[in-house]
């Protein structure tokens, strides 16, 4: 009946909004139309066919996480994709989404790929089983898809010559740095495929510290620590993505101490990213830090205005769309921010034209940009918080990292955990962590002092206010 498809899709949309934003909900989800439940089956009616890749490439594990818990495990979706809604000659696509074992379903947004290699790791317990089969590259990073620029030219050459000799170079470890957004995970991804397809015996893996971190956690629940350890000494190169979360985990900096230094000493490369060079890394031991200057830093910065162009352009030819150049210099001169929003602006751009079928123009551009830019909350890190305050009272992060009780720096800091606390959802203890290793009781005290000053001075409250919009961004440049 009818009611049954759309009381099972709003049920589900319930599950798919906990998991995504809301600009990406509205984007992607909310144009959607159950048609029918039939045997378990539920059918969508998306508006094309961009519209039905892009949630395949992008959302299907959380459509499947959603038909999991309103259908069941052996539920299924399939979509009715409209081609041309007065076309009777052109009929729905209907493709069924995987049921299978969430290990064995592709999850592209956790990074999960099939390797070429048919490696068996020397795992028997569940939680590890998929190291044997996964190496979580992503093919579609490469350098092709890597615009280079001034803002990352030492990155990418010095990642190309790994590539083409891992191991044997000096850049080893070889550690990126930069802010959210700038490319770190595309340019050691494509270095690690690169490797793979100049030199395919070779066992790449990439992981994320959290991962590598939850995958020793259950090493230990299980007593299989040595067989952890087994596997990853078997790496030809490992690459290992946001390293600063290893901070404070000192068993697991233990562990990964072990096994950087026999790979290392094998020859076998080592590739890290990080969202700031080894000398500003907290939480860290000091042994591992030294080993993170053995090889190569190179930094990622923001791209200039003409390679955010030469990106407009790159990812437009790869999704076959030809944008008026006037169009692509708006994007270029107002995302000035980093390549993932730039990339996501020009997304929804293309999304908006696809639902409304209408050709892409200026006007279109200026008015979408204006909408995302009023109507959403800009993604406020404490990377961030730290730039704008130290920008706005003239002091360095090492001053807001140290241990002076200077009025000029402690208040600036005091203010930093105060946004800190308020933008993201990092705990206290976490917070501390960034600034210099404090712990949850003076981020509590900090935050308190900011929130009373703010009620007795006037001219403080103001000031608050003027950071406070500084961080929700700029307004479009007309």
């Amino acid at each position: 009946m009818q009611e049954d498809q759309v009381t099972v899709w709003n049920n589900c949309l319930k599950t798919i909004r906990e998991h995504v934003g809301e600009q990406a909900f509205n984007t992607w989800f909310a144009p959607i139309k159950p048609l029918r439940l039939a045997d378990k089956t539920l059918t969508i009616q998306v508006p094309s066919q961009f519209f039905y890749e892009w949630l395949e490439e992008h959302f299907v594990y959380v459509l499947r996480k959603a038909i999991d818990a309103e259908i069941g495990l052996d539920g299924q979706l399939e979509y009715s994709v409209v081609v041309d809604n007065g076309d009777q000659k052109n009929k729905p696509v209907a493709i069924k989404l995987p049921t299978a074992p969430k290990a064995e379903t592709k999850r592209n947004n956790s990074r999960y790929q099939t390797p070429s290699t048919d490696y068996k790791g020397p795992f028997s317990f569940p939680e590890m089983e998929n190291l044997k089969v996964e190496t979580n590259l992503n093919d579609k990073y490469s350098f092709d898809s890597y615009i280079e620029g001034d803002c990352n030219r030492l990155a990418r050459s010095a990642g190309f010559a790994v590539a083409q000799s891992p191991g044997s170079t000096s850049f080893n470890p070889l550690m990126i740095y930069g802010g959210v957004g700038l490319g770190k995970t595309h340019l050691v991804q494509a270095i690690g495929n690169e490797i793979k397809r100049k030199q395919g015996h070779q066992f790449v893996v990439y992981v994320s510290s959290e991962k590598f971190t939850s995958q020793f956690i259950e090493a230990l629940k299980n007593n299989n620590v040595q067989k952890f350890t087994n596997f990853y000494l078997q790496v030809d190169a490992l690459i290992l993505d946001d390293v600063q979360f290893l901070a404070g985990k000192e068993k697991t900096q233990e562990i990964f101490f072990h096994i950087f230094n026999h790979l290392q000493q094998s020859g076998k490369q080592i590739i890290m990213t990080s969202d700031c060079p080894p000398r500003d890394l907290h939480g860290l031991t000091e042994r591992l830090l030294s080993r993170f200057k053995w090889g190569l830093t190179a930094d990622l910065q923001t791209p200039d205005f003409e390679t955010r162009i030469a990106i407009i352009e790159r990812k437009l030819q790869a999704e076959g769309v030809s944008l008026p150049y006037e169009v692509v210099e708006y994007l270029a001169y107002n995302v000035d921010t980093n390549i993932r929003e730039l990339e996501g602006i020009l997304i929804s751009l293309m999304a908006h034209a696809s639902l409304d079928k209408q050709e892409i123009s200026l006007a279109l551009a200026k008015d979408i940009l204006r909408n995302i830019i009023q109507n959403s909350v800009p993604e406020v890190d404490i990377d961030l918080i730290i730039k704008t305050v130290s920008r706005h009272y003239n002091v360095t992060l090492p001053d807001l990292k140290s241990k002076t009780r200077k009025k000029e720096v402690v208040v600036p800091r005091q203010i930093a955990m105060y946004f800190s606390k308020e933008y993201t959802q990092h705990s206290l203890k976490a917070i501390g962590y960034h600034f210099g290793g404090r712990d949850h009781a003076t981020v509590i005290h900090a935050c308190r002092a900011v929130q009373e000053h703010i009620k007795s001075n006037a001219d403080f409250s103001l000031e608050i206010k003027s950071l406070q919009k500084q961080l929700q961004g700029k307004s479009p440049r007309r």
